[in-house]
This record gives C-alpha cells, sequence and structure tokens, in this order.
C-alpha cells in the first residue's frame, strides 16, 4: 500500500520559512516522480514544484522559484520543500502526490499522480 505522510506545516509571520516533509511508502522511491501542490480557499489546486528521483530534475512554479527548494533523501524516502521569504499568499493547504512509475510531466503538467497525501496546513500572517 502506497502511503503519503506530510508534516511540518504551521503558522508562520511573513518572511519566515518552513520545512514541509512528505515521507513515502510502498513504493520504489528512486523511480518515481513527487509533487507538492496547493490549495488556497477559494482556489483551484496549483503545482508548487515537482522532482523526478533517480534524473535529479526538479520544478518550480513561477510564483515560488527562487524562495522555494524540493529535495529528496533516498535514505529516507522523504522529500522536502523548503521555503524561505514565505508570503501571506503562500497560505494553503499543501500536498504531496507521487507517480511510483516516474512520469514527472504528467505529474507537473496535469497533477496527474495515483498518490496523495492528506496535506498539512501552511498559514503566513501579515
Amino acid at each position: 500500500e502506497v502511503q503519503l505522510v506530510e508534516s511540518g506545516g504551521g503558522l508562520v509571520q511573513a518572511g519566515g520559512s518552513l520545512r514541509l516533509s512528505c515521507t513515502t511508502s510502498g513504493f520504489t522511491f528512486g523511480a518515481g516522480a513527487i509533487g507538492w501542490f496547493r490549495q488556497a480557499p477559494g482556489k483551484e489546486r496549483e503545482a508548487v514544484a515537482a522532482i523526478h528521483i533517480r534524473d535529479d530534475v526538479t520544478y518550480y512554479s513561477n510564483s515560488v522559484r527562487g524562495r522555494f527548494t524540493m529535495s529528496a533523501d533516498r535514505a529516507k524516502n522523504t522529500v522536502y520543500l523548503q521555503m524561505y521569504g514565505l508570503k501571506v499568499e503562500d497560505t494553503a493547504v499543501y500536498y504531496c502526490a507521487a507517480d511510483h512509475r516516474g512520469f514527472l510531466l504528467n505529474l507537473w503538467q496535469k497533477q496527474g499522480a495515483p498518490y496523495w497525501g492528506q496535506g498539512t496546513q501552511v498559514t503566513v500572517s501579515a
């Protein structure tokens, strides 16, 4: 059974930082593509960052590039999203999603991941 467990969300002031974690199990981590997505109240879910574990290719949305960094720890089957310079508009529920087949483009462009975590709330106050 594939499981994705996010953690690290919370309340932070604008300009602050947080690190989200997504610990995975149930598939070959090194062969997968994993992404971070977020959904703010009243808005559609959007892609934030994604990584192909084997090829170490990473994508970022324009809104977070330069402020967020996604990384992977193969020993822990875990991906991280390090967020710096947080803005009020970063407030959302952040979800981790995985494609065990490594289909990065489908994950990134179509949010076409077969597995999703439960989400973790990030709230940035002014």
